[in-house]
């Protein structure tokens, strides 16, 4: 592997690392809403969001709202290194690199990014999102045992047809937008805001709504499909038995279940991460896109 793609890896993971870190409240709450009310997981869309954080908080703790921090951190350093460290790569390889590149060209290398990413952090979103929709407060080590005890090594791919297609909508919506939006604030925004920080801020918060408009349908997917018991029958089967089903028995609303906390995560994350991301790179002397 090339110098400059490892550096552009490590610069990505550091990133995404130190963003997860202020972020994951967020996502907590976020993954309690899509699976409230499956299997024996309690109903918290009845309780709203305000109601949701303030249960978890009385109830659990405070610390409540890390659960599943070190999963997160291990997929954020295999998962994100490999959807934003890669893109500059494959934009370069899929000939996307220049200023009048179609924006189709500019997701089809996001999108191929964040596929492969997605492939390597599978087992880690797993471990992730069953330890933040637990309210036993199981730790990593046994929350890996109990899915291996059950499952196998399959048991770390579930959903994995969700997850790369998620990925794919969501990275190749994130570097598309952020690579489009950075050029169109850089020419038509007012001064501060088309240059430096500011600039990469705008176009990142835009890329954000964006890609929580395109991934929310995914995302509850992907979360029903890894949280199901492994020891009741299967609900869902596959990315496309599970909109059915969400979308006949609970309504096409219920896709976007969550959408608030959604992209009151992506938002900042998306803006935190691409921030580090580009401040990271530049001190390492390469692109970030």
């Amino acid at each position: 592997m090339a110098p400059s793609i490892l550096t552009n890896l490590g610069c990505a993971g550091g990133a995404a690392v130190i963003t997860v870190t202020f972020i994951h409240p967020i996502d907590t709450v976020k993954t309690r809403l899509q699976v409230s009310g499956t299997g024996n997981a309690r109903n918290y869309a009845e309780l709203g969001l305000a109601g949701t954080c303030s249960t978890i908080a009385k109830e659990e703790g405070i610390a409540a709202f890390w659960k599943g921090i070190p999963a997160a951190w291990m997929r954020e350093a295999s998962y994100t290194s490999f959807r934003l460290g890669l893109y500059a790569p494959l934009k370069h390889a899929f000939g996307a690199d220049k200023p009048d590149s179609p924006f189709i060209m500019k997701f089809a290398a996001g999108g191929a990014s964040g596929g492969l990413g997605s492939i390597v952090g599978n087992p880690f979103d797993i471990l992730k999102t069953k330890m933040m929709a637990s309210e036993t407060g199981l730790g990593l080590g046994a929350t890996a045992s109990s899915i291996y005890t059950n499952q196998g090594l399959i048991g770390f791919y579930k959903g994995i047809d969700a997850n790369i297609m998620r990925a794919i909508v969501n990275n190749g919506t994130k570097m598309a937008c952020y690579d489009t939006s950075k050029g169109l604030v850089k020419d038509y925004a007012p001064s501060p805001l088309n240059e430096g920080v500011p600039m990469q801020a705008l176009a990142s918060f835009i890329a954000g709504f964006f890609m929580t408009c395109t991934v929310a349908p995914f995302d509850i997917c992907r979360t029903r499909l890894m949280n199901q018991p492994a020891d009741k029958p299967k609900v869902y089967f596959n990315l496309f038995d599970t909109f059915a089903k969400i979308a006949t028995q609970e309504g096409p609303p219920a896709l976007w279940r969550g959408f608030i906390p959604m992209w009151a995560r992506i938002a900042p994350t998306t803006t935190l991460q691409l921030l580090f991301f580009e401040k990271f790179s530049k001190l390492a002397g390469i692109s970030a896109t």
